[in-house]
């Protein structure tokens, strides 16, 4: 079971990281973390690696819905969103939010995680489209 929804964007890193946060953002999800994986490996190992950011995005709403269904659903949460560098483009990679509901088998947060997906995936979509972002 693949466990990653996926995008390849012609763009800088630079570029991408506020483009991914703005389009999240118009769906409903906020940041509530970033983990700038580079600076962490090299400050703490002495390793240097492409730009790499973890995005801890949440849509309240659904959080809500799926801590309703299962308290401890917040060892899922958020939905991690990784911008990458990868050659002269940047892969955007979302957490399936399917694993949400396969991990507990808890049928109730299944329409949570549909509900994840398809926005997700519209996010992806609008990334990929290099559309403008837009409410929705």
């Amino acid at each position: 079971m693949g466990y990653a929804k996926t995008i390849r964007l012609e763009a800088t890193y630079d570029e991408a990281v506020p483009k991914v946060k703005e389009a999240l953002a118009a769906k409903g999800f906020g940041t509530l973390t970033e983990i700038d994986v580079r600076a962490t490996m090299h400050e703490k190992l002495g390793v240097d690696m492409e730009p790499y950011l973890i995005i801890g995005a949440c849509n309240p709403g659904l959080a809500h819905r799926a801590l309703d269904a299962e308290r401890e659903i917040g060892l899922l949460l958020p939905c991690n969103v990784v911008v990458r560098q990868a050659g002269r483009g940047v892969i955007v990679d979302a957490l399936d939010p399917s694993i949400m509901a396969s991990v507990p088998g808890n049928d109730d947060l299944v329409p949570v995680a549909e509900e994840a997906s398809r926005l997700l995936d519209q996010v992806l979509e609008q990334l990929a489209s290099g559309s403008p972002t837009a409410s929705g």
